[in-house]
């Protein structure tokens, strides 16, 4: 039966929680780690109704984008969200800025939106994360190799950039005598053995080593397989953070932007600062509230920042520096990533059912004034 702590690994998997910003309240917040999961519901927010339709749908783990839980809480009152959650035995995970940093997550669904190429955190950088990496090589038979790759490959290895299940394979003979007391797979004790096998390489953040070593040493069918772990030399260090900039693939219009926008994220409307009418060379770009950064995007001379909502001061300091700002509404910026998350997940957790909120929504309702 799998468990809450099982779901938590593929979660942060996806969104490792060192990634979130030090003011944030990601993790396990209401709960118990050993709980058996029955089916999970993704959401960007948790309120009653979401709570309601979880219930109807027999979830009792809700994967929120927002964290239910901001600060300390005083009270838990009966009819709070909290309390509700707790009354159904309802387990809830929030990812928020762990899944705006990470590599593909929020901001780089956004930055692929607008066509930005090789694109960079905007600032928020979060101390000491750079990424230390490792290089796994292990010596498999050919017959023998999708499953030790797959599993190394579930267990956190592989993963360049925006890449998954990246791997170098060479092909070679491997020689070896089991010796008395071995119980050789493939031989016989005191026979010398040829074996065709692969070295597979692949890369392994430091934090998954103890994960990927216990799962190659369970799929490979070897009594003692041979494999080395090798530091890969830093030439330098990779900031990780808030927000997305970079030059276009190619000059844009506005117009051809904001087209993609409505379609990839279903936004019916948006708040425009600055010119409406232009050519895109560069752009910025960052999910939920990131005013504090337009600073930095008209230092990087931006043409367009794309967002979920601003200050009314940062708006006005953007329009007399001459950048567009697109203000998509907040919850508006994140809610088309939940449908990557949930493919993404349903990878790993292959024995239940992983949902998307079909009653969470923006809060705003946009209508026009006119009578």
């Amino acid at each position: 039966m799998l468990k809450v702590k099982d779901c938590i690994k593929e979660i942060e998997r996806i969104a490792p929680p060192k990634l979130a910003q030090g003011w944030d309240n990601t993790g396990l917040l209401v709960g118990d780690v050993n709980a058996t999961v029955k089916k999970i519901l993704l959401t960007i927010d948790i309120t009653k109704d979401v709570i309601k339709e979880a219930k109807q749908a027999g979830c009792n783990f809700i994967i929120s984008y927002h964290p239910v839980i901001w600060d300390g809480l005083k009270t838990v009152e009966k009819d709070s969200v909290v309390y509700e959650l707790v009354q159904n035995d309802i387990n809830v995970y929030s990812i928020h800025t762990a899944l705006d940093a990470v590599s593909g997550g929020v901001n780089d669904g956004l930055a692929e939106i607008v066509g930005i190429k090789n694109a960079q955190p905007v600032g928020d950088y979060i101390a000491g994360s750079e990424q230390r990496n490792y290089k796994l090589a292990v010596f498999v038979p050919v017959k023998s190799l999708q499953k030790v790759a797959d599993a190394v490959f579930k267990a956190g290895a592989g993963w360049i950039g925006n890449y998954s299940h990246c791997s170098f394979n060479s092909a070679g003979l491997g020689t070896f005598v089991p010796l008395k007391g071995a119980k050789p797979t493939i031989g016989k004790v005191g026979e010398i053995e040829n074996v065709e096998e692969i070295k597979f390489e692949s890369i392994v953040p430091a934090e998954k080593i103890a994960d990927v070593v216990k799962a190659l040493k369970a799929a490979h069918p070897y009594e003692v397989p041979a494999f080395d772990i090798i530091k890969i030399y830093e030439t330098e260090d990779q900031k990780i953070g808030l927000g997305r900039i970079g030059q276009l693939e190619k000059p844009v219009q506005l117009d051809s932007i904001l087209k993609k926008i409505r379609k990839v994220t279903g936004a019916k409307a948006a708040g425009i600062v600055g010119p409406k009418k232009r050519l895109i060379k560069k752009a910025a770009v960052c999910a939920g509230s990131c005013g504090k950064l337009i600073m930095k995007v008209i230092a990087e001379k931006c043409d367009l920042y794309l967002t979920g909502e601003i200050k009314h001061h940062q708006a006005l300091a953007a329009q007399e520096a001459g950048v567009t700002v697109v203000c998509l509404s907040h919850t508006v910026s994140e809610r088309f990533i939940l449908k990557k998350v949930a493919k993404e997940l349903q990878k790993g957790i292959k024995s239940v059912k992983i949902i998307i909120s079909k009653t969470d929504k923006d809060p705003f309702n946009w209508i026009s004034l006119r009578v």
